[in-house]
């Protein structure tokens, strides 16, 4: 069976991420009679399956809401996905928002129409979501005395929502979605037993408001008691009390719980521009003519009481902004923001919100006034300045004066009348004449009625008629005790004050004033009256704007009293006289005075009552009373014999202070003289500390550019550092790492967790004691660097070198860093390398053995030949056709035996280009340089060295024969002035270039392609066999590369290698 009209709702806000979180909710949700009501941000587009998915996990039955729809007990209502929805009367009605231009906070529309209908029965429930939407409708809900829960943000993808609320200070649970049921369905039965009026309420109530009175500066006797005893009873089921009297011995045991209790009290549901279309009045309509009424040089002072966390201080200031434009520079505005929370004036303070603002200040004021950090906004420093926060209590502090406008709404509705009248009549004094007083919407000023004009009896704005407004003696009175009568009510007195403008003093007072015979004044210490009960016109001078109570006493009873308060103050006991005659009009009356010190808990507080009785009839008054009955003359004498008894003990304490403070001057002067040293001194110590001042700023210059260097240095090193590949390690002088580059995570296995571990103790992917031994010889020198090859247990090959860390501030080594170069790659090149020479070597020694044979055998036969010719030119044989033929001959053998040369040189060139290796490049010119050191000096030849590629793979014999050629050729072929020859070896793309210049004789470029032809010379006269450059084209071509030649006549030569490139680190 539906339970109608349900105890409880149950508002569930949700946005993204939040589909899989009501699941978990309703997966633990009970039948309790309870009504859940889920508002998502839906698309319009979209139509939402949700009632059939969430049938799946609830055990209570899941419908679509319907505009007009009744809520019922055990029901889960879903919001439409293109509706707002809002609940009023226990119904739920939907609107479109189809033409709402402003951001779709569909959960915060619902909570505050929530907040408003259900009041304390009202609980909110905020699950993930992005943005705020949901925090405003928190703050309605937590005001109206309901219960307000965020599941923990931590864990959840979309966060924004439930971290927003619960910056608010307003939730009560901060949980899992799991645990909120149990959580819920707690507090729901401890909140109804609560709920149900106890015979001892009032005292519990009145326990704690005297608890927070004494440890809190906060005093909320005045506040009505209704609602301070429902969220008394709320805080205590929110706690897992289900009685008070548990609760107020944990509140007494806890000071925490009791500040957040009063917290909950001063709960203000504040907002920028709430109320539109109130601040649009204010913006169009009030503060345009203040403004135009303000004078020059005037401040425009305003006072916004109860501002909270000062979001309509600052709604103020902006409006303000905007009016005054430009003039804005001239005029000094003042905004005073007060409140009672210290915490929320913090906040205020700070100037910072969260990003639902922008569903109420306009993008422009939002790029004017405010500047955006991260997913906040905070308030700029030009509209900062102008407001001023304060901590201020209305029912004790005095009011703020002068001002041009004063804000205080939604603040008195939760006072008694009597301090509601209190507060108006203070808010009408701190008005000036002509300004303008701004309240609730659920506020209404009749106690101050008479001195205002209505300007909006709608939006509830009002413009002060009085000038020098004057106050009444019990305008600021201390505040009046508590009626109490005995009655089935617990608050009885807020049943018969219905009315705003009547109070209990009120009530006394009319009923006094009907006996006119009568007059009772309260005054303090001072003597200034605080409260008076009764026609004071019968009995008291009437003076305006006095509250001395002395002054207004007639010549008699004035006597009388001031003869007898001396005593009342010193006994502490009540004392009275009758028989005072007094003049009323044309009669005299007599009178009794009566004084009676006040008792406040047991002891007297220093407040008196003074009691003026007029007497029916004259009395016949008998012998005991004869010394009570008003004697003028004999209270003359009394009063004029106390006076001089004063007089005389006031001359003593006279003389004694003369006497203090004759010595009290002679100290002065000679404290005079010290603080004129003393001035002397600082003036001194104020020019060396200006000194001081003046080098500290220098100092601090200089390290401000030091710092900005060493910031630039470690961002370049941080840049290195994560740039180089090659693995680092730097190690301490105790073996300890101390930090490692990205490079030696993957090459060496290392992770972040081995820092500050010995490097002995580190696993790594190769044997760390190979390393360790190098690092022991490093940190005993200063310069050496140990290299090597290690293998690691993959196979991979990595060259380490280790090398001294030294610190610039010891120039000592203090640790040592260790690099790791991957040459794994290298060492299978050169492994390939090695066999491939091994086998060439095979193939060469072949090859050498069958030219040996071959030559051999050739020239067995040629010298056999040459033999003959010898033998046959030394007989002298006289055959003239032999003599014909035996030049030939000797010319065709010499040309064979060439041939057979040729063959053994080429061979040899075949086989030392087959064996290459790394050769020195320094090493071969040296050996060069040796080899012509003769025809260098006597040549003259200066030989220059450019060599950028240290290093080439090559046959060491063969480069030194080219080389030798090229260098010994330019000096053969120089020029007789200076000669010079540069040799040059450098690195440009994939190839290195070895070059060999001169200055000398130079060629004609028609002879440059022939001039690398077998036996070509272009300088006959010269000696030479024309076949070194065919060698050395021959042997660059079979390595793979090109030689060739550039040169004019008289100017030089340039010739030129290109090989295959080799880095110059192997």
């Amino acid at each position: 069976m539906l339970t109608a009209e349900p105890h409880h709702i149950i508002a569930i806000g949700a946005s993204a991420g939040g589909l899989e979180e009501i699941n978990t909710f309703f997966d633990h949700t009970p039948v309790d009679g309870v009504s859940y009501i889920i508002v998502q941000h839906l698309s319009a587009e979209f139509k939402s399956r949700m009632v059939e998915l969430l049938s799946r996990h609830s055990k209570l039955a899941v419908q679509l809401a319907e505009n007009g729809m009744s809520i019922r007990g055990n029901q889960v209502y879903l919001i439409p996905n293109d509706k707002f929805m809002t609940v009023r009367g226990h119904c739920l009605y939907l609107r479109g928002r189809e033409n709402d231009r402003s951001p779709h906070m569909t959960i915060n529309t619902f909570f505050l129409s929530l907040a408003a209908d259900y009041g304390p029965k009202a609980i909110g429930v905020v699950l993930s979501g992005m943005g705020s939407d949901g925090t405003d409708g928190i703050k309605a809900i937590k005001k109206a005395g309901g219960l307000v829960i965020a599941r923990e943000p931590e864990g959840t993808e979309f966060h924004s929502m439930p971290a927003n609320a619960i910056a608010t200070g307003m939730v009560d649970f901060i949980l899992e979605p799991a645990s909120m049921p149990a959580v819920i369905e707690d507090y729901v039965k401890r909140d109804l037993d609560l709920m149900t009026s106890g015979i001892n309420d009032e005292r519990h109530l009145v326990e704690i408001i005297e608890l927070i009175n004494q440890q809190l500066p906060l005093d909320f006797s005045d506040y009505k008691q209704s609602t301070i005893l429902r969220r008394i009873k709320r805080r205590a089921a929110s706690n897992n009390f289900g009685e008070l009297e548990s609760y107020i011995e944990f509140v007494k045991a806890n000071p925490l719980e009791l500040e957040a209790l009063a917290k909950d009290f001063l709960i203000s549901v504040t907002g920028f521009f709430r109320d539109t279309e109130a601040f649009n009045f204010v913006e169009t309509k009030v503060l345009p003519a203040i403004v135009t009424a303000l004078e020059p040089q005037h401040e425009l002072r305003m006072w916004v009481a109860g501002c909270a966390t000062g979001e309509e201080a600052y709604s103020l200031a902006m409006l303000i902004s905007e009016q005054l434009g430009d003039k804005i520079n001239n005029c000094v505005v003042k905004i005073f923001a007060t409140d009672i929370d210290s915490a929320a004036l913090a906040h205020g303070g700070k100037g910072i919100y969260h990003s639902g603002i922008m569903g109420n200040v306009s993008k422009d004021r939002l790029e004017r006034f405010f500047l955006l950090e991260g997913d906040k906004y905070r308030v700029k420093p030009e509209l900062r300045k102008m407001v001023i926060f304060a901590q201020h209590d209305l029912v004790k502090n005095p009011p703020y004066c002068n001002m041009h406008f004063v804000s205080c709404r939604n603040l008195l509705i939760y006072m008694t009348p009597a301090l509601q009248k209190k507060i108006y009549m203070m808010l009408l004094f701190g008005l000036r004449q002509h300004g303008y007083l701004f309240l609730g919407s659920s506020e209404n000023p009749m106690p101050i009625m008479q001195s205002l004009e209505v300007v909006s009896k709608k939006l509830k704005v009002y413009k002060n008629l009085e000038a020098n407004q004057a106050v009444r003696f019990d305008s600021f009175s201390l505040p009046e005790l508590s009626y109490k009568r005995p009655a089935d009510s617990t608050f009885a007195q807020e049943e018969i004050l219905k009315s705003p403008d009547r109070t209990l003093g009120d009530a006394v007072s009319e009923t006094l004033s009907k006996n006119q015979k009568e007059l009772v004044i309260c005054i303090d210490q001072n003597e200034r009256i605080l409260k008076f009960y009764g026609d004071n016109t019968k009995f008291l001078l009437q003076k305006i704007m006095t509250s001395d109570f002395t002054e207004l006493l007639p010549g008699p009873l004035s006597v009388a009293y001031k003869t007898m308060i001396n005593q009342v103050i010193k006994t502490g006991e009540a004392s009275w006289v009758n028989g005072i005659k007094i003049k009323q009009g044309q009669d005299i009356v007599e009178v009794t005075l009566s004084i009676i010190p006040m008792i406040f808990k047991g002891r007297p507080n220093g407040f008196l009552v003074v009691r003026i009785q007029q007497d029916k009839l004259l009395q016949i008054y008998t012998d005991a009373d004869a010394d009570l009955a008003f004697d003028e003359e004999v209270y003359l004498n009394k009063y004029t014999l106390s006076l001089e008894q004063e007089n005389k003990e006031l001359k003593e304490k006279l003389a004694i202070s003369n006497e203090k403070l004759y010595s009290m001057n002679e100290n002065m002067q000679s404290f005079n003289e010290e603080l004129l040293s003393a001035n002397e001194e600082m003036q001194s110590t104020s020019e060396e500390m200006q000194s001081i001042n003046e080098e500290l700023h220098t100092i601090n210059s200089d390290y401000q550019f030091k710092n900005k260097e060493l910031l630039e240095l470690n961002d370049d090193l941080n840049n290195y550092f994560r740039s180089n590949i090659n693995g680092q390690l730097f190690i301490d002088s105790e073996l300890r790492l101390i930090k490692f580059s990205p490079g030696a995570a993957k090459l060496i296995n290392v992770v972040d967790g081995d820092i500050g571990r010995p490097l002995g103790n580190i696993s790594t992917n190769f044997k760390i004691e190979t390393i360790i031994k190098d690092i022991r010889q490093v940190l005993a020198s200063d310069d050496l660097v140990v290299t090597k090859e290690i293998e690691a247990q993959n196979g991979k090959w990595y060259q380490a070198m280790t090398m001294p860390y030294i610190r610039h501030s010891s120039n000592k080594t203090s640790g040592a860093i260790i690099t790791f170069n991957d040459i794994s790659e290298l060492k299978r090149t050169q492994q390939q390398l090695d066999k491939k020479n091994e086998i060439l070597m095979r193939i060469n020694a072949d090859l050498e053995n069958f030219v040996h044979t071959a030559s051999h055998d050739l020239l067995d036969p040629l010298n056999s030949i040459e033999g003959s010719i010898s033998v046959m030119n030394a007989i002298n044989v006289n055959d003239p056709e032999l003599n014909d033929f035996l030049p030939i001959i000797n010319t065709s053998v010499k040309k064979f035996r060439s041939l057979i040369s040729e063959i053994a040189v080429v061979a040899k060139i075949e086989n030392d280009s087959l064996l290459t290796e790394l050769v020195d490049m320094d090493e071969i010119l040296d050996n060069i340089d040796w080899s012509l050191t003769e025809k260098i000096k006597s040549s003259g030849v200066v030989i220059k060295r450019d060599l950028q590629v240290k290093h080439i793979v090559f046959s060491k014999k063969n480069l030194r024969s080219i080389l030798y050629n090229l260098i010994s050729n330019a000096i053969k072929y120089r020029s007789e002035n200076s000669p010079v020859i540069h040799v040059r070896i450098a690195s440009e793309d994939d190839h290195t270039i070895l070059s060999v210049q001169d200055n000398g004789m130079g060629m004609d470029k028609r002879h440059v392609d022939k001039i690398f032809d077998k036996y070509s010379r272009l300088h006959t006269e010269i000696d030479g066999h024309g076949i070194g450059l065919y060698l050395a084209k021959k042997i660059v071509n079979a390595s793979g590369g090109t030689i060739t030649v550039e040169s004019e006549p008289e100017k030089g030569s340039k010739f030129t290698i290109l090989l295959s490139k080799v880095p110059a680190d192997l």
